[in-house]
Formats: structure tokens, sequence, C-alpha cells
């Protein structure tokens, strides 16, 4: 038993450091994979995509991607998307730096005689930055006028011309790839990494492009039994929906004869848990425990803009990555709530 944990351990570290090849744990037909469809191939594919500027720009990484690409090509658009990309970094620059990023921003982008001038943006907004600024009051929304009419102007005829675009084809040619049929025989499968009540998880790998996911596997026998159908189609559902860094991303999903798998970011780390009570003196340092604590809130608060609460908040649901950065995982007790809705209840141990 103890040679097969040995071997185990020794193969799964061999396929996180990308198998020592050419290749980075990559199938040799990788590219066949991979190949893109005709766009003829694509029609069912645009019918099925939600074209709103919303959904394509804040909950697609890749149509935001190729959205921005786009916007490159064309002068004005391409000055539209520097003041949001501007404005975002503006958003999390320290306190004592604000002011100054704040300056920097209204130089480039508000100042009519600026090359990077954004012209759409109204005159008695651009007047009343300035009196803020002026008054050393630079706070996190400052701009939030500014970037509703840029992002107005960018819903409309900006992203009309997008969706006439070749960048809107090759989104099309990657959703198509993305809705190909997803089975076991799509990864390689590794150690097992964790057991939880209806099932393990273990380590796996893309075999078209060699990257490293945690498998959750849901056993199908102990779900009837603990009539658990409801929390793993919940948790699948309200996992496919977020798309945030500080929540454990689902990538991929699919079944087996015995299992329901989700496949998702794997956390190389371990959990809070064992970071608290197993490392070194027990508990963590006040800027250790503050760093965590902001992460967490980022993750709790994206999961409330889609009206997700989540509750199981506990130290074992804290996952960290390879780097330290931590990840709220196990959404199987979250609940959506309806627009207009609330929810009492209780859940849990």
């Amino acid at each position: 038993m103890e040679l097969e944990n040995i071997v185990a351990n020794t193969v799964y570290l061999k396929a996180r450091e990308g198998g020592g090849g050419k290749r980075k744990g990559k199938s040799k037909k990788w590219k066949q994979i991979l190949s893109f469809p005709h766009i003829s191939q694509c029609p069912d594919i645009k019918n099925k995509i939600n074209q709103d500027f919303n959904y394509v720009f804040d909950q697609q990484p890749l149509g935001r991607h190729l959205f921005i690409e786009f916007c490159n090509t064309k002068e004005p658009y391409q000055r539209s998307i520097g003041f949001l990309n501007a404005v975002q970094e503006y958003e999390i620059t320290p306190e004592e730096k604000r002011q100054s990023k704040a300056e920097e921003i209204f130089e480039k982008y508000l100042q009519p005689d600026s090359e990077h001038y954004v012209t759409h943006v109204n005159g008695n907004q651009v007047k009343e930055i300035k009196e803020i600024m002026g008054q050393n009051k630079s706070c996190k929304a400052l701009f939030d006028d500014c970037v509703r009419i840029v992002r107005e102007y960018l819903s409309k005829e900006t992203f009309a011309d997008f969706l006439e675009s070749m960048y809107f084809k090759r989104f099309m040619q990657w959703k198509w790839l993305e809705a190909q049929p997803v089975t076991k025989n799509t990864f390689r499968m590794y150690r097992v990494l964790g057991k939880g009540g209806f099932g393990e998880v273990c380590a796996c790998q893309v075999r078209a492009t060699g990257k490293m996911y945690a498998c959750k596997k849901l056993e199908k026998k102990r779900i009837k039994k603990r009539k658990g159908e409801a929390m793993a189609l919940n948790e699948k559902q309200i996992l496919q929906k977020i798309n945030s860094r500080f929540v454990v991303s689902l990538a991929y999903a699919f079944e087996t004869k015995d299992a329901l798998c989700l496949v998702l970011t794997i956390m190389n780390g371990g959990d809070l848990k064992f970071h608290i009570h197993n490392m070194g003196n027990p508990g963590f340092p006040e800027e250790r425990a503050v760093f965590y604590a902001a992460e967490i809130t980022c993750g709790l608060n994206d999961l409330h803009k889609e009206r997700i609460v989540y509750r199981d908040l506990k130290p074992e649901n804290i996952l960290l990555d390879d780097y330290g950065h931590v990840r709220i995982s196990d959404l199987g007790l979250a609940v959506e709530i309806p627009e207009g809705e609330s929810i009492r209840g209780r859940v849990g141990t």
C-alpha cells in the first residue's frame, strides 16, 4: 500500500510539472482535439449564445478578451476600453495613492486636449469630478457615472459592430468547442486528494491542454441513499453561474456509470483548518488573518452580486492555491434567492 502511494504521488507530481516533455502534459493529438470548426458549422451556436453586452463582457472571460481585441482595432473604441481598464485599476489602488491615480486618469481621458479623450462623457460629470479632486476627496466611486456612460456607449453601436466582426465569429467557434461532449476520456485521472460525504476528490489533467484540475466525484448510490439529488444539481448550477477569483470555478461537468463529476479549480495548498492547527504555532498572525478575510469577503460579494447566499462558511471549506490565495469551495448548501424574495432556514450539521 505504501509503495502504491509513493507511485501515485510521483506520477501526480510529474503531471503537475508538465510531464517533463515538450508538450507539457498535452496529448499527441491536442491540435486535432482543439481545432476550430469552419464558421459555417456554427449557426446553431449563434442562436444559443446570449448576445447581450453584459453577459459577453462581464460573465464570459473569453468574450471579454475578444471584445477588447475588437475594440483595439478602432481608435474611439480603444479609448473607451482604456478608460474602463484605468478605472478598474484605480478602484484597487491603495487610498494614499488614489488621488494621484485619479489625476492621471482625468488628464489622460477626460481632458478635451488629450489624444485619449473619451468624447462621449458628459461635461457636467467631468466638472463634478474635477471639483471633488480639487478637495482631495477622491473616493472609490469617483468615476462611476462616467463608467456607466462609457459602458452604455460600448453596449450599443460598438457591440453591434462586434457581433458582425470576425472576433464574434471566433467567439462562436470557441463556444462550439465548449459544447463538445465531455467524458472521462477527456481527462487523465491521478491520486485521490480528499474524501467527502458523497464521494472523493482526485487530481485530473485535461488531455488536450495539459491543465490540472480537481475532479469531485459524487457517487450516485450515496446521493440517492441520502436524497442529495437536488443538492448536487444546485451546486453544479451555481458553480457554472459564478466567475470569481475567490470562488472555485467549474471547468467541466460530466457523468460516468457510477458518479457525477464536477471538474474544478485545483487548490494544492490545503484548507484553512489544516493551516490554523497543523502549520507552526496554532492560529495566524493578524496580518495574515486580515488578508484571508479580505479575499473571503470578495468571494462572498461576488456571490451576493448573483443573489447567491453561501451557507457553509467554515475553515474546512476555504482552500489555498499554490500562491497562498484562498477560494470558497463546496457550494452544495448555497442557495439562489429570486428577485424580490428573501429566505430563512437552517442548514449544515
